[in-house]
């Protein structure tokens, strides 16, 4: 099985440092936010095998455009995957009730 590298766009990893201030400075649960982050990093770094298995998004902000979106918790992970470099592009990393 083929890998793929992962790598998080700048508004991607603004998205989690955003995810984990609001979760441990404003909720005040800071080991909540990082376990949290954790998984999310987790769910992401598993892209690296078989990042097909995510259904293409047809709602919302990128749907029809060839991303592709993984949920986790009460998060949305939305990607693309570029074949010719072998490479999942991570553009944003989203609170799955908010509309986007």
């Amino acid at each position: 099985m083929e890998q793929y590298s992962v790598k998080l766009l700048s508004h991607a990893l603004q998205d989690l440092d955003s995810i984990y201030t609001y979760v441990a400075q404003t909720l005040v649960e800071p080991e909540t936010a990082q376990t949290l982050i954790g998984q999310l990093e987790d769910a992401i770094f598993s892209l690296e095998t078989f990042p097909h298995r995510c259904p293409e998004r047809r709602n919302g902000t990128y749907a029809n455009r060839g991303y592709r979106q993984l949920l986790i918790k009460n998060y949305t992970i939305v990607f693309r995957i570029d074949e010719m470099q072998r490479q999942v592009l991570v553009v944003t990393v989203r609170y799955s009730p908010s509309q986007f």
